[in-house]
């Protein structure tokens, strides 16, 4: 069984070839990824990679400020920067004009986009954004035969179970950014409630004043069927998962509704939840009925926390939360939840972590990478340009410098421009440095390259990844020789007559560990006792600094 991996990409910063993108550039100045970039030779590469699912974000139609290919500009009031961002929804039944190479057939060219993807192996996941829209939501000539959320609602009055909508009756909004001169302000009344549960017509700057809050009621009301039509209309368009936003924010009763209805015609869809409460982990799998969450609040944060102690080491002892010994925290309370998490180091809501603000260069990536994405069957998320340590330290606009990928601007990524290069050349195959280097990328980008596909490749490949049980080796190695419990993390992953060893340092030094693997490690996993493996046995193993060894023990 493979390892699902889900290679998650922005197309419109995907296909960029833009050199010298402009701060603050409109489309017309920075131009934009499309659909058609995303050709058979990068599905087949994203095949190789290892990946078995695409996550296109930012496909359906939201707010932006541009007017050409095809777009109908936004008030400038409330869009968030220059190309606006992918989760305010103005349009739930279409996708955006400026991805298309012919915007009055923009949706045929995402139908041959999914059939692409398709066609090489790969499924496609795309985002449903479930709690808020844009806060001009309508604007655009509805989809004949689907309907419009708050086209009947009564604003006489503030809530009631019919309305999708909340409103403020005889209130204006009031928006917490200036007008530019020469406009009239954006005028909105009744105001509605801002997406973040900001229930008052006066959001903050801090607030997603860009986007209005739908209303589900308690029980299942007119919204809820208005929702699950949004779902059939992808499902039957060959979307094979939803990467569900927000859904702490929508009662999770309608999501056990949506998926149990869904599920009913299209058993194989998958649905992804991001979540960032771990108490709730349980009952969105259990009860809910999703396939996959997010594990920010658990693996990734105590990951991090772990990286960012030692790349800004200041020589203080180490707390409890930002020691090694939390990812054994960490697995221990998810116990067999483990395997529905979404594993990653990245995505377009967290900081790249070559950026300065997180692991600060990509060849530290290595440990963090080796202990997410080898220490169980769970699935494994990669972000564009990730494999060749995209820093996103550009200042684009809207997002100023902050270690993210711009959802906001129109930009260009030049590690990404040299990626897509090096894919069209096909040398990627060879993993050869030199050849990689030729063909696109820089040194350091191949070296990254080089050991990131490596590992992706082997996850899926390797049954002992892909499909054996893992065994965690620190307990048993606290006060072994030069391990560190701290900065170091071991542990078995073994399936049939096949085992390895992964061995993790998150120091900033080179580590010299003597690993014991304990006879309960052979009697719990069932590993055959042979000339090479025995109870009670000592590997010695050397780890660069802020790196991990990958050890075929049978």
């Amino acid at each position: 069984m493979q390892k699902p991996i889900i290679y998650q990409m922005l197309p419109r910063l995907w296909g960029n070839d833009k050199i010298r993108p402009k701060k603050n550039g409109t489309l017309s100045e920075n131009g934009t990824g499309k659909f058609s970039d995303i050709d058979d030779s990068t599905l087949e590469y994203l095949k190789w990679l290892g990946c078995s699912h695409v996550w296109y974000t930012g496909v359906i139609r939201h707010s932006t400020q541009a007017s050409e290919e095809g777009c109908m500009p936004s008030h400038p009031q409330f869009v968030k920067g220059k190309a606006g961002s992918p989760y305010a929804i103005c349009d739930y039944y279409d996708v955006n004009p400026y991805l298309s190479d012919d915007p009055q057939n923009r949706m045929g060219e995402f139908e041959q986009l999914v059939k692409r993807t398709h066609d090489n192996g790969l499924k496609v996941i795309i985002d449903f954004v479930p709690n808020h829209v844009s806060r001009d939501y309508g604007k655009v000539h509805p989809v004949e035969g689907h309907p419009v959320l708050g086209a009947d609602d009564d604003k006489s009055v503030h809530w009631k179970p019919e309305n999708d909508f909340y409103y403020y009756v005889g209130e204006r909004l009031t928006l917490p950014t200036p007008c530019p001169k020469g406009m009239e302000p954006y005028d909105e009344f009744p105001a509605m409630a801002t997406g973040n549960n900001c229930f008052n017509p006066n959001p903050g700057i801090n607030d997603w004043y860009e986007t209005v809050k739908i209303n589900y009621g308690d029980e299942h009301t007119p919204t809820w069927d208005k929702m699950l039509d949004i779902i059939e209309f992808w499902a039957a368009k060959g979307v094979d998962g939803f990467r569900c936003d927000m859904v702490e924010l929508v009662p999770p009763q309608f999501f056990r509704w949506l998926i149990q209805s869904i599920k009913s015609r299209y058993p194989e869809l998958i649905f992804i939840a991001e979540v960032y409460k771990k108490d709730l982990y349980n009952q969105y799998i259990r009860e809910v009925g999703f396939d996959y969450l997010y594990d920010k609040s658990g693996l990734y944060d105590t990951i991090r926390s772990v990286v960012e102690k030692n790349v800004n080491d200041d020589g203080m002892p180490v707390e409890l939360w930002q020691s090694a010994t939390g990812i054994t925290r960490n697995w221990q309370y998810l116990g067999d939840l483990q395997q529905y998490m979404l594993n990653f180091l990245e995505n377009h809501d967290e900081q790249r972590f070559a950026s300065d603000f997180f692991g600060k260069n990509a060849r530290n990536t290595f440990a963090p990478l080796y202990v997410s994405l080898f220490l169980n069957t769970a699935p494994f998320m990669i972000y564009f340009g990730e494999e060749v340590g995209e820093r996103s330290m550009d200042e684009e606009g809207f997002s100023g410098r902050d270690g993210r990928s711009t959802i906001f601007d129109w930009w260009s990524l030049s590690s990404v421009r040299r990626l897509r290069k090096m894919i069209s050349t096909g040398e990627y195959k060879s993993l050869n440095k030199g050849r990689i280097v030729k063909a696109g990328l820089k040194t350091e980008e191949a070296e990254i390259f080089c050991r990131f596909a490596d590992a992706t490749r082997r996850a899926c490949t390797d049954e002992a990844i892909s499909s054996g049980t893992t065994y965690d080796l620190c307990y048993c190695n606290y006060a072994s020789e030069g391990f560190d419990k701290n900065r170091h993390f071991a542990f078995l992953r073994d399936y049939e007559e096949h085992t390895v060893l992964i061995a993790a340092n998150f120091s900033d030094k080179e580590a010299k560990m003597k690993i014991t693997i304990p006879d309960h490690a052979f009697e719990w996993m069932g590993i055959p006792v042979t000339d090479r493996m025995y109870p009670g046995m000592h590997i010695e193993v050397d780890v660069p600094a802020m790196d991990a060894s990958f050890i075929t023990l049978v």
